[in-house]
């Protein structure tokens, strides 16, 4: 615990708290007010008499409903989003026991899609400071501002980290980024049951190249553009050192980075410690989590799929990735994995002729300029926005506009005949009515996961999809969507969300105290989310609800546990229980003793 007057003991195999706050510290104090829950002795010995009302609260079931009803009173999501938070700052456990009763409903608000439109207006509506800001101005300050947390090194087992460059389906939010890391750590303790008073949001100020951000007088962080190259390296590697400093058995969370960096830093530390790249990794697992339903559904063995991947970032690469990885896990060689994946963007097909404007890890899928040479290509404009927010890209596609022009999705999907479409490119409607029509022409079950969001931007609506397909689709999306009706079967639509995988995979490196995050200990909870799908009824959903989020967390934990100990990373006990490491491990939000000291 990092409050200064509080520690956290157990005794006798109860959990209390002691402290040396006394009146109004106490109820000031998230982590300890209990409000009118707090008992009669706790009172008196707190100096609590008096300022609270007299009537004493025997459980929280009161508070939940009454908070439950200021919540439903708010006009918008946003309204929710900051009562929820501001919930959260005056009693972090009556917050996180409001949102677990309430998953399915609240975890879009605290968190996906809602909090984009929080973050956009974060300068506006910011209330308590939470988390650690940290200025590449200032690189030698970043011990300092690491210690001002208040955290003993030992208590932090986990910091979640982001640049903000590349925030959901939204792009560069500067220190407004910072509530992804809340929100991210958020639904950890929700899902999974890691201790919220163990944990730390960061954000690594290191500019913002949104114009908007930098010519409005109420942002609240460094007002110039990003800052990149060896400058911003130095600043990444001193936190990383100064985090592992400071706080030796924390897992290191990456977050929302742009594609230039992301890989690049997980590939640079991922050997040396517990380190993961939701966006890389996290992302890539949950789809393959629900393409393992679909291709076993299918009956079309990974070795026969041909994938079309639209959308080149972080996100599509990572999935291309766990894709390829599966196909030679089902006995394809590397190259012929590959060979069965294409990855579109904004310039098209992505090819050979093109590599070296690439990032490094597209190359490998960029298709021989001569393979292609035949297929169809159309000039399109390059739009103000596209050129803002994917500069890369865009400046590909400018050149292939100026030569002959792209190969366009539609003509990919047509000449490729794809078993397997993802959506990553956060271009609403993308997959038309033509495009999905003439894959399904040539596929008895096609699979196609609309995986943009938030919901606005996502490629294809289930509804769609159903209808022109005949309802032969395996569906899957990145944002919520409602169950499908058509022709007498009721469709439940599977939701690729990372909240699903990523809480119990870091629960699980976290109880299994693991020297590094393996590539075996993600696809263990890969197919740990796979397995609590409930398949056989046409429509089913392909991934388990996020309803059961700490069942299906508390699977994933125990399995990454098992993996991690089995390559012989882990750091507890070889002999001791797993299902006990993990039961024990987890926080719940219940109410606790707390004693005066």
């Amino acid at each position: 615990m990092y409050n200064r007057q509080a520690e956290v003991v157990i005794e006798n195999n109860i959990r209390k708290i002691k402290t040396t706050a006394r009146g109004y510290e106490v109820l000031r104090d998230p982590s300890l007010n209990k409000g009118t829950a707090f008992t009669e002795e706790e009172r008196k010995a707190l100096d609590l008499n008096g300022i609270l009302p007299p009537v004493v609260t025997e459980d929280m079931e009161t508070q939940l409903n009454r908070a439950y009803r200021a919540y439903r009173a708010c006009r918008t999501d946003l309204d929710k989003h900051i009562y929820m938070w501001r919930l959260h700052d005056n009693n972090v456990t009556l917050f996180y026991a409001l949102l677990q009763r309430h998953m399915l409903e609240m975890l879009p608000v605290v968190y996906d899609p809602v909090v984009g439109e929080a973050i956009e207006n974060y300068s506006e509506i910011i209330t308590r400071p939470r988390g650690i800001f940290l200025s590449i101005n200032e690189p030698e300050l970043i011990e300092e501002k690491l210690r001002a947390f208040g955290a003993q090194g030992g208590d932090i087992r986990l910091i979640v980290t982001t640049d903000a460059e590349e925030i959901l389906g939204i792009g560069d939010w500067g220190s407004n980024g910072i509530d992804i890391s809340v929100g991210k750590l958020a639904v950890y303790t929700a899902a999974a049951g890691v201790d919220p008073h163990s944990v730390i949001p960061v954000v690594l100020d290191v500019g913002t190249n949104n114009e908007k951000l930098l010519n409005d007088p109420s942002y609240v962080g460094n007002r110039h553009e990003r800052i990149q190259g060896k400058v911003y390296d130095d600043f990444v590697d001193a936190y990383v050192k100064a985090a592992r400093k400071l706080f030796p058995n924390a897992v290191l969370h990456w977050e929302d980075f742009g594609s230039t960096n992301a890989r690049r830093i997980l590939d640079k530390y991922r050997a040396n410690f517990a380190t993961f790249n939701d966006d890389v990794q996290g992302t890539g697992a949950i789809v393959l989590a629900g393409l393992l339903n679909a291709v076993k559904l299918s009956k079309t063995p990974w070795t026969e799929q041909r994938v079309v991947v639209f959308g080149s970032g972080t996100a599509g690469c990572g999935i291309a990735d766990q894709i390829r990885d599966q196909m030679i896990r089902s006995g394809l060689s590397r190259e012929e994995a590959i060979s069965r994946i294409w990855l579109v963007d904004l310039p098209g097909l992505l090819t050979s002729d093109m590599t070296d404007s690439l990032l490094y890890f597209q190359k490998d899928y960029a298709k021989n300029s001569k393979d292609v040479a035949d297929y169809p290509r159309t000039v399109v404009d390059v739009s103000v926005e596209a050129q803002t927010r994917w500069p890369d890209m865009a400046n590909i596609l400018a050149k292939s506009n100026k030569d002959k022009g792209i190969i366009d999705l539609a003509t990919v999907v047509a000449n490729v005949k794809p078993t397997i479409l993802i959506g990553t490119s956060t271009t609403p409607g993308a997959f038309t009515e033509e495009i999905v029509r003439n894959m399904a022409s040539h596929v008895e079950r096609p699979i196609i996961f609309p995986l943009s969001n938030p919901t606005l931007l996502h490629e294809a609506t289930p509804q769609h999809l159903i209808e022109w397909t005949d309802g032969k689709v395996f569906v899957a999306t990145g944002a919520p969507f409602d169950d499908v009706v058509y022709k007498g079967v009721c469709y439940k639509i599977g939701q690729a969300n990372n909240a699903a995988l990523y809480p119990g995979l870091g629960f699980g490196a976290i109880v299994s105290k693991a020297e590094k995050i393996t590539d075996e200990m993600i696809f263990a909870a890969v197919q740990a989310v796979a397995s609590q799908a409930i398949l056989g009824a046409e429509g089913a959903s392909l991934l388990p609800s996020n309803e059961d989020l700490r069942i299906t967390s508390s699977i994933v934990a125990l399995e990454v546990l098992r993996m991690a100990k089995s390559q012989g990373v882990a750091g507890v006990d070889p002999s001791a229980s797993e299902v006990e490491t993990v039961r024990t491990a987890a926080w719940w939000p219940v109410y606790v003793p707390v004693e005066a000291i």
